[in-house]
């Protein structure tokens, strides 16, 4: 019986790491595919935000009517005090990443954004979430010098793209440092990710929108991919493939959720370190990224880095786990 339910952990946990990489891989390349074609990034978001809200309230009324309780509404005190940095940074992060593919490869965007673990253990010891380590030096000169490797005399490098994803990184880092903050504090009671999303996105719609009318809305209105069609076969197929994006958006949140759920958020660091590994080898063989040798060499110097600060996370987990047991002896 022991083995049989070993082997059922071991098929589940493949099958959520599988489900979480054909959602968080598929939708980089399906908004840099979309973005050949409809280059309007931030109105896309805009589009995703609006569907994830939907599904994320249905999803809410769902479990409302299957468990019969009802779900938290915070009031209007704590929403915008304590979600509303969070929804900001968020919209912004997303915002920014998706801007960036206007003008850089996949393979660039997939490695600056690995940078943003920099930022999250910069805010993470600002807030102290995270107890400073000496090894913690190591990590970041690994990480950045791996940066720096893999974007030295790149063919295909774009400044302006580049600095777009570098600053969505540093944004990251704040939005997922303070959405650790806000899931964290029980009497919150956003703990369900479902929750989280239900009030998050609507602040990101309201944060995220001035820069998209300040950047596309004179030339998303003039355009003739939504507002000024002449015929109706090319608008019904901007308006499936946003909604399509939407659909893979929360599927991706949904499936960090389950994989977080049912493992740990250390399963979820580790996945996503093969996950960069395998959008770079599609990158490379898929969208004809050129990566040279030294872009390579840089790469895996990053991912030691980031290997590395996983393990230091990991020893803490059984640390942590080791000192609570011998308390419950104890007691």
């Amino acid at each position: 019986m022991a083995h049989l339910q070993s082997i059922y952990r071991g098929l589940r946990l493949i099958g959520l790491v599988l489900f979480y990489y054909i959602f968080s891989i598929g939708i980089t390349f399906y908004n840099k595919w979309l973005m050949t074609d409809f280059r309007y990034p931030l109105f896309m978001t805009l589009v995703h935000i609006t569907i994830i809200f939907s599904l994320s309230a249905a999803t809410r009324r769902i479990l409302h009517s299957w468990t019969g309780k009802p779900r938290i509404i915070l009031n209007w005190a704590d929403y915008l005090q304590r979600v509303a940095p969070t929804a900001l940074a968020t919209a912004l992060d997303i915002g920014l990443s998706n801007w960036s593919l206007l003008f850089i490869t996949i393979s660039l965007y997939t490695m600056t954004k690995t940078s943003a673990v920099l930022f999250i253990l910069f805010f993470s010891l600002a807030f102290k979430l995270e107890e400073p380590n000496p090894l913690l030096i190591i990590v970041v000169l690994l990480i950045s010098g791996g940066l720096f490797m893999f974007t030295f005399e790149s063919t295909q490098f774009n400044l302006e793209g580049f600095v777009m994803v570098l600053l969505a990184s540093f944004l990251g880092g704040i939005r997922w440092t303070l959405t650790q903050v806000l899931m964290q504090k029980a009497e919150l009671g956003l703990q369900n990710p479902v929750d989280a999303l239900y009030h998050i996105q609507p602040l990101m719609f309201i944060g995220l929108f001035p820069l998209f009318q300040y950047n596309e809305g004179l030339r998303l209105s003039t355009s003739d991919k939504l507002f000024r069609v002449t015929e109706l076969s090319p608008f019904l197929h901007s308006v499936l493939a946003l909604f399509s994006g939407g659909l893979l958006a929360f599927g991706l949140s949904f499936s960090e959720f389950l994989l977080v759920s049912y493992t740990s958020s250390l399963t979820l660091s580790i996945a996503g370190i093969f996950k960069e590994v395998s959008t770079l080898l599609l990158a490379a063989f898929l969208m004809g990224d050129k990566v040279s040798p030294l872009n390579w060499l840089g790469f895996a110097v990053c991912l030691c880095g980031i290997s590395l600060h996983v393990g230091l996370k990991a020893c803490k987990s059984k640390k942590t786990l080791i000192g609570f047991l011998k308390i419950e002896a104890q007691l």
